[in-house]
């Protein structure tokens, strides 16, 4: 029996389905749930008819979760208690002291679910240099558990003090603590120094734990005995039996998704990506290989665990429209959802939203959304821009734009982050757009930004759950070390990084991934002695690693000292291999022959093209509209399009003619 892939990304407003079978790959899309994500999961797996291929054991499903995230931005996680030092049971309130206004004396308080974390100080203690100055006692084992009986929380984050050089203290606490606590300790969740983040990760992780051991429990249930995997935020995917105890890693499950697969289809190796959802934007620099960071920060916590370096915000087709008191209108962060979603939904939304702006523009059509299956109310959208557009007097069209254009303002001003503000000229790269919404707006964010090249892939709606077709299993790993390398032998290094190869390979042999399949990447963190920040550089030896971190800092700053490097933190990558996924070409031949469209703010009717009678090697010029069954996109005059191999429309701007606007 032929074996099926299935990407699953659960996003604010759709969740994306793409079914791989006898090298046939087929989309869906159906409207999340998020109050109950797994329902929305379960609706398109009975959409797909693919009852009968889970109760065989024959389906293979990578997912991608926002669970983790909203429960994050929403405070919703489990009652956890935080056990660590005594003396330092407030250092996860008072973080770094840092303010978002340097120069506000008065700023607004803020609560923070960290606030009401109660913590349990144990007497035991580690010197800097891993030395034992207070052992962990039977007694204070006893104390420690005596406190939570009477806390009754539901998880246990366990950090003590230089537990990334010997983690005896919190692996006997762990040993020692009642199974019904979901454990989380930080010499597994996050080994290095730094100890207010290595708090924070340890303690989003038991936070976070228990609901994601509840959700994914039962989705493994409701798929079992097929098998489920779940996409981790540094682009590689983890079992859902493992995944739950790694549930500060899943924070960017859904959106790096897109990554993989905007790398999968491109050729180019210089990419900016941009997903426009139905909730956020998120966008992303790739050169060459996924950049990964360990400074994100999502709400108010930061996330020091490796992540996907993706700069998100709160501008997607549901973001809505206001005037705030000063009669200044706003678009977004806050989202219509999928539930009532953009008024012309027609499920009860009656504010503004891109998309509804997108619709009174004509470059949504009403009758193709969804591929027809789901209509959109144009009357409706009509009334909810009126209603805010009225009292500005502004047009219903007026307002349309308006929306559009700070929409356009606030994406730009993401991509820049990105790229311009970290050394990066957008114009070496090309932008590869996705998401439901992303088309609509591509051109103009690539003029904006001069950007020559763009790219539509093919299924763009649902990108991100194609890259979770892609995603190989695997692990990134880290340990602090914080020695002079000149201070250190060969097998120093060795040792350290062998704990973390023996230890990633454990964890995907029980994955059912064979040790010889896996490949291991090994780096270190390097910095002159007094650097506050390090360059990540690849492993070679102790002499190699200096001479590559002076080459490093060269590159990066401009100059090299003379002064003694130290290495910080050891990485490891271990990456299994990847599923063997190939997509089919589009025909090589047929006949473009377009509908036209009338849109708002173009003198003449539009060329209409539908993606599936596009054929390889086929050119058009904009303007003009382009329709497929899960997302829309606006071709600008100035810019032609060619069709490649596997269906991808590669986008090209033309050099305009002297004393020619712009089109609109």
């Amino acid at each position: 029996m032929t074996r099926i892939l299935l990407g699953i990304d659960t996003g604010g407003t759709f969740t994306d389905f793409v079914m791989l079978r006898d090298d046939a790959l087929q989309v869906h899309k159906v409207l999340s749930t998020p109050a109950a994500p797994e329902q929305a999961i379960l609706q398109g797996l009975e959409d797909l008819g693919l009852s009968g291929a889970l109760a065989s054991g024959n389906c293979q499903i990578v997912h991608g979760t926002t669970v983790a995230t909203n429960a994050t931005l929403e405070g919703k996680g489990a009652r956890t208690a935080y056990v660590t030092n005594r003396g330092l049971g407030d250092v996860l309130r008072i973080g770094r002291q840092t303010r978002e206004s340097l120069y506000d004396l008065t700023p607004p308080l803020r609560h923070s679910p960290i606030d009401a974390v109660p913590a349990v100080e144990v007497d035991a203690r580690l010197a800097a240099d891993g030395e034992v100055l207070v052992s962990l006692t039977d007694d204070a084992i006893a104390n420690v558990i005596g406190q939570l009986e009477t806390l009754a929380p539901e998880a246990v984050a366990i950090n003590l003090l230089f537990s990334f050089l010997d983690d005896r203290h919190e692996r006997a606490l762990e040993a020692a603590l009642p199974e019904r606590f979901f454990v989380s300790r930080s010499s597994f969740v996050l080994p290095e120094y730094r100890e207010y983040e290595r708090g924070v990760a340890t303690w989003l992780n038991a936070w976070l734990g228990p609901l994601m051991s509840r959700y994914l429990e039962s989705l493994q249930h409701s798929v079992a005995p097929s098998t489920l995997s779940v996409m981790q935020s540094s682009g590689l995917s983890v079992s859902a039996d493992l995944a739950a105890r790694r549930a500060v890693n899943l924070l960017l499950s859904g959106p790096v998704g897109g990554l993989r697969a905007a790398q999968f289809v491109s050729e180019d190796e210089r990419l900016m990506t941009f997903d426009m959802g139905g909730t956020s934007t998120d966008v992303a620099l790739i050169d060459g290989a996924l950049t990964l960071t360990g400074e994100s920060r999502i709400a108010q916590f930061p996330v020091a665990v490796p992540m996907a370096d993706i700069h998100t915000i709160g501008a997607g087709g549901g973001s809505i429209a206001y005037v705030d008191a000063g009669g200044v209108l706003h678009v977004g962060p806050e989202s219509s959802g999928a539930r009532p979603g953009p008024a012309c939904y027609g499920l009860g939304g009656a504010s503004p939203t891109v998309t509804d702006a997108n619709l009174q523009l004509g470059r949504l059509r009403a009758d193709a959304f969804l591929g027809g299956t789901m209509r959109l109310d144009a009357e409706a959208a009509a009334r909810a821009l009126d209603a805010v557009g009225a009292p500005l007097g502004l047009s219903t069209n007026e307002l349309a734009e308006g929306i559009v254009r700070i929409a356009n303002e606030h994406m730009t001003q993401a991509l820049r982050a990105i790229s311009i503000e970290r050394g990066h000229d957008p114009r070496e790269f090309t932008l590869v757009c996705f998401g439901g919404a992303g088309g609509l707006h591509v051109c103009a964010l690539a003029e904006a930004l001069d950007i020559p090249r763009a790219m539509l892939p093919n299924h763009a709606g649902v990108l991100s759950a194609l890259g979770m077709l892609v995603t190989p299993p695997g692990r990134e790993l880290s340990h602090t070390l914080a020695a002079n390398v000149s201070s250190l032998q060969q097998d120093d290094f060795d040792v350290r990084f062998a704990q973390m190869i023996d230890g990633g390979l454990a964890e995907l042999e029980a994955e059912g991934v064979p040790a010889g399949k896996v490949a291991i990447t090994q780096s270190a963190d390097c910095r002159y002695a007094g650097q506050s920040f390090a360059l990540n550089v690849p492993w070679t030896d102790p002499d190699g690693i200096v001479t590559s971190f002076h080459a490093a800092h060269q590159l990066r700053y401009g100059h090299a000292l003379d002064k003694p490097v130290e290495v910080l933190n050891l990485r490891v990558k271990l990456e299994g291999p990847k599923p063997e996924v190939a997509l089919a070409g589009v025909p090589q031949e047929g006949s473009l022959l377009p509908a036209k469209a009338v849109l708002s703010g173009f003198p003449e009717p539009v060329p209409c093209y539908h993606r599936e009678t596009l054929f390889a090697g086929a050119t058009f010029r904009g303007p003009a509209l382009l329709i497929e069954h899960h997302s829309t996109a606006l071709i600008h005059a100035g810019w032609q399009a060619r069709i490649d191999a596997i269906g991808n429309v590669m986008l090209h701007r033309e050099p305009a003619p002297p004393d020619t606007p712009s089109a609109a």
